[in-house]
C-alpha cells in the first residue's frame, strides 16, 4: 500500500467539486489555511521578552567641560570649510571596500531574516510523475500491453506558534538585521574620522617639508656668511662645522617627511577605494582653521547619535528573542499536514480521481538529557553578555567625548605656551646674532637659539595638527544623523551591487 492509498483522514464530496467547478480539494485546503490563520491569530506568546530597566546603566546627567544643544543632523566636516576634505570623504562614502564588506553582511543578514520569517506561512511544495510501462505476454511473440500512469499533486505543511517561537525567531532576526545596519553605520562615521585625520595629517607633512626647505636656505646662507668670515679670519673652524652641522641636520629631516606623506597618501587612496599611487587631485596647502567647540548636548543623546551604541543595544534585543524562542522550544508543537493529488491510469481521467489528506502531529519532548535547558541557560548567558556589553559601549562612548574634550581643552593651552616660547626663542636669537655680529660672544648662543627657533617651527605644526585631529576625534565620538540626512545611508555602488 502507498502514500496514495492510505485511508483518507477527512475528505470532500466529490459532487461538491463539480458543482461549483473548482479543483478537487481546494475547498478543503482553502478551510486548512482559514483555520491555521486563525489559530495563529489566537496563538499566544507567553515567553515575550520584558523590557530591561536601566539597561544602558550609569549614565551622566552632563558632560564635563560643555553643555549645550547640538545639531548633529549636517556632515561635521563642513565646519572645517574645505572644499578638498568634502570630496575626499564623499568619495570614501562611495568606495570603501570596509563599507561594502559591511553592506554586503547586512544584505547576508536581510536574508537570514527572510527566512526566519517564512515559517510564520504555511509551506506548500507542488508535484507531478508521469510513468509508462510496456508489458509483453512471454506466450505471444507480438501480443504488448502499454500503460500510462499520470499524478499530479499539492502538499501543504504548517507549525501553529502556540508559544510564540517561530515569532521570538523572526523578532531577533530583525533586531540583528537593525544592529547590522548600525555596523554599516559605524562603518561610515569611522571611514570619514580616518579620511580627515589622514588628510590633516598630510597637510602637516607638507608644511612641515616648506618649512625645512626654508630652513634649509636660511642656514645655508649663514653657512656661507660664515665660510666668508672664516676665510677673513673673522671666525674659528668651529663655527663653520657647527653650522654645517645644522645643515646637514635639516637636509637628514627632509626624506623622513617625505616618505610619511607618501604613506599618508597610499592611506588616503585605499581608502577612497583606489591603487596606493592613484592621484587624488590634493592641492591645498595650509592647515585649517578650527573654531569654537561645537554643541554636546547630553549624554544620553549618545544612545541614539552614536550607530555603535545603537548597535549593541539591538543585539541585546536580539539575544533576549532567542532567550523566549528557547524556552518556547521546550514545550510541545502541533504541526498540520495536507496533501491532494490527481491520477488515474490515462490522461483523459487525470482529473476524475482524486485523493485528499488532512493531518495533524503533536510533537512534544518527553527526554533530551538536558539539551534545551541547556540552550535555555547559553541563551541567558549569551544575553548577560550583551546587556554587559551594551553598558560597556555606553560608557566607552562618553569617555571618547570626555577624552577628546579635555584633549582639545589642553592641547590649545599648550599651543598658547609654545607660541610665546616661540616669541621667545626668536627674541633671543635677535640678540644672539646681534651680539655675533659685535663681537661680543662665539657662534655657540647663535647655534643654540637658531636650533631651538627651528624646532618651535615644526613643533608648532605638530601641535596643531594633532589640535585638529582632537577636534576630528569629538565629532566621531558624538556621532550624529548626518548619514541619513545626506542621502549616504546606501552607497550607490553598494546599490548597484545590490542591483
Amino acid at each position: 500500500m502507498n502514500q496514495y492509498t492510505q485511508p483518507v483522514a477527512a475528505s470532500c464530496p466529490p459532487s461538491s467539486f463539480r458543482d461549483r467547478r473548482l479543483p478537487p480539494g481546494y475547498i478543503c485546503l482553502r478551510q486548512l489555511l482559514f483555520y491555521c490563520a486563525i489559530l495563529s491569530v489566537l496563538a499566544c506568546s507567553p515567553f515575550k521578552p520584558q523590557e530591561i530597566p536601566h539597561a544602558a546603566g550609569r549614565v551622566p546627567a552632563e558632560f564635563s567641560l560643555y553643555n549645550e544643544p547640538t545639531d548633529l543632523s549636517a556632515p561635521w566636516w563642513e565646519s572645517i570649510g574645505s572644499t578638498e576634505l568634502d570630496r575626499l570623504i564623499r568619495k570614501a562614502l562611495e568606495q570603501n571596500f570596509t563599507l561594502n564588506v559591511a553592506f554586503a553582511r547586512l544584505r547576508q543578514a536581510r536574508a537570514l531574516a527572510v527566512q526566519a520569517g517564512a515559517d510564520r506561512y504555511p509551506s506548500v511544495e507542488g508535484y507531478a510523475s508521469s510513468e509508462y510501462n510496456q508489458k509483453r505476454n512471454a506466450s505471444s511473440k507480438y501480443l504488448t500491453k502499454d500503460s500510462d500512469t499520470y499524478a499530479l499533486g499539492l502538499s501543504a505543511s504548517y507549525e501553529l506558534d502556540l508559544w510564540g517561537r517561530i515569532q521570538s525567531q523572526r523578532e531577533a532576526a530583525i533586531q540583528t538585521v537593525l544592529a547590522t545596519q548600525a555596523d554599516l553605520q559605524t562603518a561610515k562615521v569611522t571611514i570619514a574620522a580616518e579620511m580627515a585625520d589622514r588628510w590633516v595629517r598630510l597637510l602637516s607633512q607638507r608644511l612641515q617639508k616648506q618649512v625645512l626647505e626654508k630652513q634649509l636656505e636660511n642656514n645655508r646662507i649663514i653657512l656661507d656668511l660664515i665660510e666668508l668670515r672664516f676665510r677673513k679670519a673673522m671666525v674659528s673652524a668651529l663655527d663653520v662645522f657647527q653650522q654645517r652641522q645644522v645643515v646637514a641636520n635639516i637636509r637628514a629631516k627632509l626624506p623622513l617627511v617625505e616618505a610619511e606623506a607618501q604613506l599618508l597618501h597610499h592611506e588616503l587612496a585605499v581608502l577612497s577605494g583606489l591603487p596606493p599611487r592613484a592621484r587624488l587631485g590634493l592641492s591645498q596647502s595650509p592647515l585649517p582653521v578650527i573654531g569654537e567647540l561645537p554643541g554636546l548636548g547630553l549624554p544620553a543623546d549618545l544612545l541614539a547619535n552614536r550607530p555603535d551604541v545603537r548597535a549593541a543595544g539591538m543585539r541585546l534585543k536580539a539575544s533576549q528573542w532567542q532567550v523566549a524562542e528557547a524556552r518556547a522550544n521546550r514545550l510541545p508543537a502541533i504541526e498540520l499536514s495536507a496533501y491532494a493529488q490527481y491520477g488515474e491510469s490515462g490522461l483523459n481521467a487525470l482529473f476524475d480521481t482524486w485523493l485528499i489528506n488532512l493531518a495533524a502531529e503533536l510533537t512534544a519532548p518527553l527526554f533530551d538529557a538536558g539539551k534545551r535547558a541547556a540552550k535555555v541557560d547559553r541563551a541567558k548567558a549569551e544575553m548577560d553578555e550583551n546587556l554587559w556589553t551594551y553598558r560597556e559601549v555606553v560608557i566607552t562612548a562618553i569617555k571618547e567625548v570626555e577624552d577628546a574634550l579635555e584633549s582639545e581643552t589642553r592641547q590649545r593651552e599648550h599651543i598658547e605656551g609654545l607660541e610665546a616660547v616661540m616669541a621667545a626663542a626668536r627674541s633671543g636669537l635677535e640678540e644672539a646674532t646681534m651680539r655675533y655680529r659685535s663681537g661680543l660672544s662665539d657662534y655657540l648662543p647663535v647655534l643654540t637659539q637658531l636650533i631651538a627657533v627651528q624646532n618651535l617651527e615644526l613643533d608648532l605644526i605638530e601641535q596643531r595638527e594633532i589640535l585638529i585631529r582632537f577636534r576630528i576625534a569629538l565629532y566621531r565620538s558624538l556621532g550624529g544623523a548626518w548619514i541619513e540626512t545626506t542621502g549616504l545611508s546606501e552607497t550607490p555602488g553598494n546599490k548597484n551591487q545590490q542591483g
